[in-house]
């Protein structure tokens, strides 16, 4: 039961990050994707390193500043490129990736070899997530293939990186997430002044939106995602990410007047239901029998006594 609640609750993270699309649009100005990630990610991790009471030490000021430059400063930049290059279908199955990433890193720098059902499942919820977002209207472009790619690449790494450094002693998931969203967060910043120059003005609107993105969106969100890399293996939490565009996809149907078509309905339940198999604790050796046991033990007590059979 234990493993299953910390499971829902790192699955709230994607969850959660499958709102993204429609409070950007609703709430945001538009076309300042990186002003957004810094809104993101700075505030949150000021905010969460303040109530942690705990600055890095030693060799984890330049691991902090690794760990977020992978899962924020590279991870948003690159992601928003994607999404200004490719229709965000295509963008969604790029994302999908991750969890074959995560899965041939962990088997490199964790040794959690990849079982058969694992790498099955990661296919299995790509090819569902692609029924659901991708469109036949959907064009291609290299540079954004390319970004998509290297932006799942990053989040995959800083993944497994975090589940390989761990923790400094006597330092919790709070202190580590408010860490890497600061240093992300400062690495998005002189990106988004150079592109995009000064800030805009925001409204009512917009100070709701970016709220909600700090806090719930970013704040919270990582922590519970760092949180569940600290406590699951690193594919188990990777595989909920296919939630995030599922989660898009409704709240596009609930909120926004979107329709779903019954190939898309089709697709959700495939993603879902590979998600769920993700989280599958792994096969243990089934124990032997009592007659196995018994047949075992006498060809033990032969081979001892020197009787060739």
């Amino acid at each position: 039961m234990k493993r299953i609640g910390t499971i829902a609750l790192t699955a709230l993270a994607p969850v959660s990050w499958g709102s993204t699309y429609a409070v950007a649009t609703e709430l945001l100005p538009p076309d300042r994707p990186l002003f957004t990630g810094v809104m993101r990610a700075l505030p949150a991790g000021l905010l969460l390193t303040a109530l942690a009471r705990t600055l890095p030490t030693g060799a984890w000021w330049w691991k902090s500043a690794v760990l977020g430059t992978l899962n924020i400063g590279a991870f948003f930049p690159l992601l928003f490129l994607t999404a200004y290059r490719l229709p965000g279908g295509v963008a969604a199955v790029l994302g999908s990736a991750g969890p074959l990433f995560v899965a041939g890193l962990a088997a490199l720098l964790l040794g959690e070899r990849a079982s058969l059902r694992t790498v099955l499942t990661a296919v299995v919820a790509a090819l569902g997530v692609s029924m659901v977002v991708l469109t036949a209207q959907a064009r291609l472009d290299g540079i954004g293939i390319a970004a998509g790619l290297v932006s799942s690449a990053s989040m995959a790494t800083g993944t497994v990186m975090t589940k390989r450094w761990g923790r400094p002693e006597g330092v919790g998931p709070l202190a580590l997430t408010g860490w890497q969203l600061t240093a992300g967060g400062l690495v998005v910043v002189p990106v988004a002044a150079l592109v995009e120059g000064a800030p805009p003005a925001l409204d009512g609107k917009a100070f709701l939106g970016y709220g909600y993105l700090m806090l719930i969106n970013t704040g919270i969100a990582y922590w519970l995602w760092f949180r569940g890399i600290g406590r699951l293996s690193a594919t188990s939490v990777t595989l909920l990410g296919p939630l995030s565009p599922l989660t898009a996809a409704v709240i596009g149907w609930a909120a926004l007047g979107q329709s779903l078509t019954p190939v898309q309905l089709l697709g959700m339940a495939v993603a879902f239901t590979a998600t769920v198999v993700g989280q599958l604790p792994p096969r243990r050796p089934q124990p032997f029998s009592s007659a196995e046991h018994v047949r075992r033990n006498i060809s033990m007590d032969l081979g001892n006594a020197g009787v060739r059979r």
